[in-house]
């Protein structure tokens, strides 16, 4: 295993894991403190969009799935990553752009690295 193979690795393991984090903020802890201070939303905000963060957060933990997947199996999940990578990175933009900037931060950005690191490897 060469050095861009354990950058890459690690990389991926960490987006996976921020996205099951996101995905227990929004499906378990959305109306709790915890919840309520990482997306700034009043008591109110939270109680009335709770269904729709908790379907959110389940999308995360796909997205998390898909990439741990793509690990799993090595290098033959080199098209599992990309693809997987890829809508992070979509929904990263997507998000950044709509609905908070910080979003292209925490889940664009990381993406784009991670595929680039993907990709590097040929």
């Amino acid at each position: 295993m060469n050095f861009l193979n354990i950058l890459s690795t690690f990389f991926i393991a960490l987006i996976a894991l921020v996205h099951v984090y996101i995905l227990i903020l929004e499906m378990f802890l959305w109306d709790k403190p915890a919840g309520m201070k990482a997306f700034g939303h009043t008591p109110e905000k939270a109680a009335e969009s709770k269904i729709l963060a908790a379907n959110q957060g389940l999308y995360n933990g796909f997205l998390a799935a898909g990439l741990m997947w793509g690990l799993y199996v090595g290098s033959a999940g080199t098209h599992i990553k990309i693809f997987f990578l890829g809508c992070i990175l979509i929904a990263g933009l997507y998000g950044g752009f709509t609905a908070k900037f910080k979003i292209l931060f925490i889940q664009a950005i990381p993406a784009a690295i991670g595929l680039t690191l993907v990709l590097l490897q040929g």
